[in-house]
């Protein structure tokens, strides 16, 4: 039977395109509260939003006549005709939010007008009024919302955990608070006071307030304007980047939203600036006409369209492009850097020393000379390079890899069984610049790819530390301190455990910070330091820290920090490298998958000079 549905249950349904979680609650809630000429917004939340969520506002209020009538679906000050959905210049419109928000929990609402001279209290539960009595109170609006899907159990289910939950409201805030900087917000999370912006319209001091200074101080002002658009906002020079697009963040016309056509603008700005896989920071605020632009494609208003996507991608390419190309964007050295730079200089020029001792003790050793054999083999490998890719187009592929690939030998109807791989049996030559290491065995040439060896060995040195319950550590003399946004800091109960398992020892340090006292015993102070940055970067609301394989995943991602190709390393560092290398469970890979060691036969080499 087709029937019409109860309007309790059709409430509910709509609820479900509205209200997906405390984060949509807010966010509608927050909204409204701009849209009502608020210049303070405090926003409260317990247990992620899920039992306590309280929205306060000083704005224009609600007339007391008109109160329960801003409960009904699609009741709205916004827009009156259909065609004011061409040029929509308010953050809400849909008049769906409350409605939704009453149907699914315990709603209250306190409102009062300038002009009145009482307030409004009035009690919601499923869509239902329990109470609506006057009361004293503040200019402004407060709506609390207790209960959330209470009535609808296999919505509540769907949750994820508080921490997640209340990770994705801050993160909402935190946006808001830089958008909206000539607005004083709030954000009390389980009774502490996260944050407050001073609501003085410096939209870099909100910056700093809601993230970090390490984030801040990076970043250079991004301005362009032309007739039909308008950008304001910050990015990071070419020499700030991160591992992942979290923090590029997306206004329009006031609105936060995913977008496409923004992130093409920005990644075309950055194409030839960035190396692949590293991402640019961008706050960035498009102003555009209304009617130039469709925000009514999804009931969570987090999409919109634009009439000519081309033209908004090209400017705002233009305008960071034009950024980028500014005196402040120039690599600055600074003063903490200096005493880095002196002493790589005096490694140099130890190593100068070194180098020439060794030459002018070795010269004495005739056909021996281990380092004028080192030296002559760089050289003529440099060359062998060179002939390898002129006569690349000779060498029969196949027939290549088949005589590479042999797994048996026969000789005189004897079977052998091939050995195993050793490392430490090869005989190292030395390295070609300063990325591919040089090494021999009786019948074969290897290149191996320094970082990519050493990334295997930091991947699997970690993975052994975070499985095992005795940790390898080393204190530091003089601890260093890691800032958070406030977001990353909520989940850090996770994180924390997790970190400490693989070998550090990090407390807490201040409203956004954390102190790290010791890292794993392998570990260089700048290795640790850049690897719980990447770790950081590549953790969500999703990540399941009760899932190793999880953990393991951003392992690889933020192993990162291994030895970088065009480091010079010593002799004995090399033979450490190879010697590590061998005790890995898979050291013919990096974690990521690529080829730690490319082998080239004698017989190979032999056919390249035509010498087969």
């Amino acid at each position: 039977m087709i029937r019409v549905l109860d309007k309790i249950v059709a409430d509910k349904i709509a609820a479900g395109e509205v209200v997906e979680r405390p984060l949509s609650i807010v966010k509608e809630l927050v909204e409204n509260a701009i849209d009502a000429g608020s210049d303070t917004i405090i926003v409260e939340i317990k247990n992620g939003g899920k039992s306590y969520l309280r929205v306060t506002d000083n704005g224009c209020g609600i007339e007391a006549d008109e109160v329960l009538l801003a409960f009904k679906r699609h009741a709205t000050s916004k827009i009156y005709t259909d065609s004011d959905l061409d040029s929509i210049e308010t953050l809400g419109f849909r008049g769906e939010a409350l409605a939704s928000i009453a149907a699914v929990s315990r709603c209250e609402l306190i409102t009062k007008t300038a002009s009145a001279k009482t307030g409004v209290r009035v009690q919601i539960e499923g869509s239902e009024v329990v109470n609506n009595t006057p009361l004293g109170c503040p200019d402004g609006t407060t709506i609390i919302v207790t209960d959330l899907f209470y009535n609808t159990p296999a919505r509540h289910k769907f949750m994820k955990s508080d921490a997640a939950e209340s990770s994705l409201i801050i993160d909402f805030v935190s946006k808001m608070a830089i958008a909206y900087s000539h607005i004083k917000m709030r954000l009390i999370n389980n009774g502490n006071i996260l944050f407050s912006t001073q609501g003085k319209g410096d939209i870099k001091g909100s910056i700093l307030t809601v993230y970090s200074s390490e984030v801040g101080k990076n970043l250079l002002p991004v301005s362009k304007e032309d007739d039909f658009l308008s950008l304001e906002g910050y990015i990071s020079p070419q020499g700030y980047s991160k591992s992942n697009k979290k923090m590029q963040i997306f206004f329009v016309n006031g609105r936060n939203i995913s977008s496409k056509t923004m992130e093409k603008g920005v990644s075309d700005a950055y194409f030839d600036k960035l190396t692949s896989g590293r991402y640019p920071a961008c706050f960035l605020f498009l102003s555009i006409r209304p009617e130039k632009l469709d925000v009514n494609i999804h009931p969570n208003k987090k999409e919109v369209r634009f009439d000519d996507e081309g033209q908004v991608s090209a400017f705002i390419e233009q305008a960071i492009r034009e950024a980028l190309a500014t005196k402040e964007a120039l690599p600055e050295i600074k003063r903490e850097n200096i005493f880095k730079l002196q002493a790589s200089m005096q490694d140099m020029n130890a190593n100068k020393v070194e180098l020439e001792n060794n030459i002018e003790r070795e010269s004495n050793l005739g056909d021996n000379n281990h380092f004028m054999k080192t030296h002559k083999q760089q050289v003529d490998i440099k060359n062998l390079l060179s002939t390898m890719r002129e006569e690349e187009q000779r060498i029969d592929a196949e027939e290549s890899f088949a005589n590479t690939q042999t797994t048996y030998i026969k000789e005189e109807s004897t079977f052998f069984e091939p050995k195993k791989f050793d490392i430490n049996a090869l005989s190292i030559t030395g390295s070609v610049f300063a990325t591919y290491i040089t090494a021999l065995d009786e019948d074969a040439f290897y290149l191996i790819d320094q970082h990519a060896a050493h990334e295997r060995i930091f991947y699997e040195q970690l993975l052994h530390q975070y499985k095992n319950n005795e940790k390898q550590q080393q204190l530091l003399m003089v601890p260093f301190v890691i800032y958070v946004s406030y977001a990353v800091k909520n989940d850090a109960f996770d994180w924390l455990d997790a970190l400490c398992r693989m070998g550090f020892e990090i407390e807490e340090f201040g409203s956004k910070a954390f102190i790290v006292k010791a890292v794993p015993v392998f570990m260089t102070l700048e290795d640790a330091q850049a690897f719980i940055e990447q770790f950081l970067e590549n953790i969500d609301e999703s990540t399941d820290f009760k899932n190793a394989a999880a953990i393991e995943k951003i392992m690889v991602n933020a192993c990162k920090s291994a030895v970088k190709a065009n480091d010079e390393l010593k002799p004995q560092e090399i033979q450490q490298l190879l010697s590590d290398l061998s005790k890995c469970e898979n050291p013919y890979n990096c974690p990521h998958g690529r080829p730690t060691f490319i082998k080239l036969t004698k017989y190979e080499i032999e056919r390249m000079f035509k010498r087969k």
